[in-house]
């Protein structure tokens, strides 16, 4: 009875009596005990969960993908390839978490959540005979065990900049953590385990350093594409492919799949289509139509790197750029250099709010202005930041790109002692668009 209360509900919303009680607990111990003794329990939980679900990993093919960046868009683009050559697949993302045909959008504002969460997707995986897992994995989640036992077959390393390092201590702990995924493919207890990794990214071959594991590396030299007024045409061997994705990063992205597709055989032709198949990856590079005569794109860049490419993407547009930073508390370091990144490609920046949690927004702000050499504007309200970007854009010249990032699909404005705003900057910017249009 207990089994089968544990597996019942939804695929993602459901948490057990379990879990419930262990968060009481929490609650109760104080802080610094907690800290102190935070391993011992995040390690005890990540062996209970597996014992409680019996260990489902075991009994489907279960494909990571772990970076900084591109974690999200691979995950959709190898579940799409596999459902196209006939697989039933489980995806555990950003954006959603699916099981056969159900799927629920992730509400959670994490990736990976609990130890308990992830064995009883899995099992649930298992139940509705799913051959294939996709798992998208923070190096967060394989600091509090999310990883561990967890047999894997494949592990797709996209790439790594510096992100999360206030929570990790410093860069090399950042990157230590990510390659605890290498080591635990290394001791997967699964035959044939295989290993993609970015070698354009200089650290891909500390992820290739692995022993007993199929190694393919991937590079931008391996594919020619050029970018469209369509999105990516692109040549992989004796695979054409037309993508509506865009920018060079998405050409990694779907090279990443295509190798791991490459390796499981399946057929060129059915690669094509299952890439073909994903027209839009939610909050990353999305465009937003309301029949106004400008574009408009969301996209979730969050680290320096990625907002670079992000508006190198659109290199020949004037860009109007909405730009948030960092969460409250974490990574400040980023907070001036994105700023100074924006003010070097963005012919116009509003500066806005955007997940401030307890630390005060305005001085998150504040902390960006640093990095510019003229002064932005600031509003604070994020619909009036984005309201105002649209405003310019439609007095603007036609190749004119409104540029909104920072929070994707994210659902939630996260503000002080908890306190969760929904929010959804698509849904937003259709609402402006519409209030632009009538007005006109």
């Amino acid at each position: 009875m207990l089994l089968k209360h544990l597996a019942m509900g939804s695929i993602g919303t459901q948490r057990s009596w379990l879990e419930y009680a262990l968060r009481f607990i929490e609650k109760l111990i104080p802080k610094k005990i907690y800290r102190f003794g935070q391993p011992i329990y995040h390690y005890l939980l990540a062996i209970l969960a597996p014992i409680v679900y019996r260990f489902p990993s075991k009994k489907i093919t279960v494909i990571v993908v772990t970076g900084t960046k591109g974690k999200t868009t691979t995950s959709e683009l190898v579940d799409a390839v596999l459902k196209e050559a006939g697989y039933t697949t489980a995806l555990l993302n950003t954006l959603r978490f699916s099981i056969g045909a159900r799927t629920e959008r992730n509400m959670y504002k994490m990736t990976l959540r609990g130890r308990f969460f992830v064995q009883r997707f899995l099992r649930k995986a298992v139940q509705a005979k799913c051959t294939h897992a996709i798992i998208e994995m923070t190096s967060e989640g394989v600091r509090q065990f999310r990883h561990k036992y967890i047999d894997l077959d494949a592990l797709i390393f996209t790439n790594i900049a510096r992100e999360h390092i206030e929570s990790h201590g410093s860069f090399e702990k950042y990157l230590a953590a990510k390659l605890k995924l290498k080591e635990a493919l290394e001791k997967s207890s699964k035959k044939d385990t295989v290993i993609i990794a970015n070698t354009d990214d200089p650290h891909g071959k500390d992820f290739l350093a692995v022993s007993r594991v199929t190694k393919i590396p991937y590079s931008l030299k391996d594919i020619s594409y050029t970018q469209t007024s369509r999105g990516l045409s692109m040549s992989y061997k004796n695979i054409e492919i037309d993508s509506p994705l865009e920018g060079k990063m998405n050409v990694m992205n779907i090279l990443a799949a295509v190798k791991l597709a490459e390796y499981l055989d399946i057929a060129p032709d059915v690669i094509k289509r299952g890439i073909e198949r994903v027209k839009i990856i939610p909050g990353r590079i999305e465009h937003i139509e309301e029949g106004q005569v400008f574009d408009v794109v969301v996209d979730y860049a969050h680290t320096p790197d990625s907002l670079e490419k992000f508006y190198q993407t659109f290199k020949e547009k004037k860009k109007i750029c909405v730009l948030g930073n960092t969460g409250g508390g974490r990574d400040k370091w980023k907070r001036p250099e994105m700023a100074r990144i924006a003010e070097e490609y963005c012919e116009s920046v509003v500066l806005t709010n955007e997940d401030p949690y307890d630390e005060d927004p305005r001085s998150i702000v504040n902390e960006m202005v640093k990095g510019m050499k003229k002064s932005p504007t600031i509003i604070m309200d994020r619909r009036g930041a984005i309201r105002e970007a649209l405003s310019r854009a439609a007095q603007a010249p036609r190749n004119t790109v409104v540029l909104i990032t920072g929070k994707g699909t994210d659902p939630y404005i996260m503000e002080a002692r908890g306190k969760k705003i929904p929010w959804s900057d698509a849904t937003v910017v259709r609402e402006e668009l519409r209030r632009l249009n009538k007005a006109r």
